[in-house]
């Protein structure tokens, strides 16, 4: 189930030059791939486009960047940290390279009024996350990372406003989505961006962003974008909305339905289906959705098939399984 949904407003509103955006998460799942983001911003001018394509970008399968508080639109430094992600920098490689090499013109290329969160897959399918604050940001500002995720804002109330998008991710059981969902609630109060406490909310703008391993770059698994709203209406509240929408949205589940083993694999991979369902082709991608192997035109009721992986390099793998019923998507790990 994929879904791309905005909230918008009546009127559009243009929106260039430099912004201040405020909190927000980017996370990695290591059980499932998923790279996700969420975040939220008291900022007017944005209109119905909201800040999602200006402050988030993601690479499915590999990793996401947040890029903040001064920024230029288009993000330039966003682009560039992705670029260098993409060229298999790691977190703090890519925020290394930021400081060194600002881009955007807004506040003079001046890397200290900028403010980052990293967070992706090493090649063995391990998360790292990474995070930067610059001098110049304004007050209250703090970033903070965990082993899958990085929390970060600036302009804030106060340093409630990350604890409590902290405990509400580690807390909160469930996917990826859920958990992100959960912390922007944790930011759920008037005043979690200091310049919407007068207005009764935390912000004006929300989103939350989560892509499979497997999912086209343009095509994320969930989009959820709650653009500009009017004094006194709390975005949040309408992206749990959202949220509880797509929740109730049924999604064919076959997973139940395939098991890999042994997980971690040296050598010799086992797919064991259930009695009638017939599969019709394999793939098996690497953790940045390159296809490796392709088995097709199989449409065998087969319970079991052996895949040869001693040629594959360690790390993490894809295997994408299309069915009789629909098509999977499962992880293992090379050793």
């Amino acid at each position: 189930m994929k879904l791309f949904y905005s909230f918008v407003l009546t009127c559009v509103f243009t929106f260039s030059g430099a912004a201040q955006d405020t909190f927000s998460i980017i996370a990695v799942d290591p059980m499932t791939g998923e790279v996700g983001s969420a975040g939220a911003s008291c900022v007017n001018g944005v209109g119905a486009a909201g800040i999602i394509d200006i402050i988030t970008d993601i690479i499915p399968g590999r990793g996401g960047v947040n890029s903040q508080a001064y920024v230029c639109v288009p993000n330039i430094n966003l682009q560039n940290a992705i670029a260098r992600m993409d060229m298999g920098d790691s977190p703090s490689e890519v925020i290394d390279w930021l400081i060194n090499n600002d881009a955007c013109s807004s506040q003079g290329f001046n890397p200290e009024f900028r403010q980052y969160g990293v967070a992706d897959f090493d090649m063995s399918g391990n998360p790292r996350t990474a995070g930067f604050t610059g001098s110049m940001a304004d007050d209250y500002k703090e970033d903070r990372q965990g082993p899958t995720y990085s929390i970060q804002g600036n302009i804030l109330l106060d340093q409630t406003v990350i604890d409590n998008m902290e405990n509400n991710f580690n807390n909160t059981s469930g996917t990826l989505a859920d958990k992100l969902m959960a912390a922007m609630q944790g930011a759920n109060f008037p005043g979690a961006d200091q310049r919407c406490l007068s207005a009764g909310t935390s912000s004006t703008t929300a989103y939350l962003l989560v892509f499979k391993a497997d999912d086209d770059p343009n095509d994320p698994y969930l989009r959820l974008n709650v653009g500009q709203q009017p004094p006194g209406t709390e975005p949040i509240t309408i992206l749990q909305q959202l949220y509880d929408n797509f929740l109730t949205v049924p999604e064919h589940k076959i997973s139940g339905k395939i098991k890999l083993f042994p997980n971690p694999v040296s050598d010799l991979l086992t797919l064991s289906v259930n009695d009638g369902l017939i599969i019709k082709n394999i793939e098996i991608l690497d953790a940045n959705g390159k296809i490796l192997l392709n088995l097709s035109k199989m449409d065998k009721a087969e319970t079991r098939f052996k895949i040869p992986v001693a040629s594959l390099s360690n790390g993490i793998y894809f295997i994408k399984v299309k069915t009789s019923e629909g098509i999977t998507t499962l992880k293992f790990v090379k050793r």
